[in-house]
């Protein structure tokens, strides 16, 4: 079981994009997919065509009114693709959890407890560096980074750093950035070439060679409640996102 937190707190790096699409690609790769909200915007939840008020039960009364995980799980409209849905209640769980003991791997322990069988588990992290994002860093074993291909791309990854290096060191061994992932990406344009040099120099073959392009399509995807494939099979960013999976699914056989 790959455990997968993908995550940037700059916002707008495409990050909920690529956990929903990845997600939809390795589903129909004939992979078991479990995607995790951890964001309270719930993005990933409305991307794949829920309403977050009408959900009854989300990953904040897991977290803290210990909810059963099965009255949590929702099936989603793609087979082999499971969702644990986010509310903006979740904004909260950081407080009300703040004198919990162990309150920085809840997660990893309860999927422990419940024996979670799946491919791949991957987390939509939000964009801060709290409470909900280390238990994403506790739980999972690797780390995929969205940057987008624009000025400030690489604003604020130090401090990220600092996180998963103090998180390795103290809380979760395991844990390594095994991929690095330029979105928003238009070849025409200097600055996007000058952001895929920098990233390139600097995690090396750590960086995904599919380039996610920009694509008005998958920027419409979400208010349709549907992956890219489904929304719009033949557009660049299906095609982009179903290249990038193939590529994930050869890092198997490296594991």
């Amino acid at each position: 079981m790959r455990k997968i937190a993908v995550i940037n707190q700059k916002g707008g790096s495409g990050k909920t994009t690529t956990v929903v699409n990845i997600g939809y690609y390795l589903a129909k790769a004939d992979r078991k997919v479990l995607l995790i909200d951890l964001d309270p915007q719930s993005h990933t939840t409305i991307h794949l065509g829920f309403d977050p008020p009408e959900i009854k039960k989300s990953l904040y009364d897991l977290l803290v009114n210990q909810t059963p995980l099965n009255e949590v799980l929702k099936q989603t409209n793609y087979k082999n693709l499971d969702l644990i849905p986010s509310r903006i209640e979740l904004a909260s769980a950081e407080i009300e959890l703040v004198n919990e003991v162990g309150r920085e791997i809840i997660l990893k322990k309860i999927l422990e407890k419940n024996r979670v069988r799946y491919d791949y588990v991957i987390m939509d992290c939000p964009p801060s560096l709290g409470l909900l994002t280390l238990n994403a860093l506790t739980t999972a074993k690797e780390i995929f980074i969205p940057i987008q291909a624009e000025f400030f791309a690489l604003e604020g990854l130090t401090k990220l750093f600092q996180t998963i290096k103090i998180v390795k060191e103290r809380l979760n061994s395991d844990l390594e950035i095994t991929g690095i992932i330029i979105t928003m990406y238009d070849k025409r344009k200097n600055i996007c070439r000058d952001v895929e040099k920098k990233v390139e120099e600097y995690f090396k073959d750590k960086v995904f060679k599919t380039r996610i392009r920009e694509n008005v399509r998958l920027a419409e995807a979400p208010s349709y409640g549907k992956a890219i494939g489904d929304f719009d099979p033949g557009s660049y960013g299906a095609e982009d996102y179903e290249n990038l999976v193939k590529e994930i699914l050869k890092q198997e056989n490296k594991k």
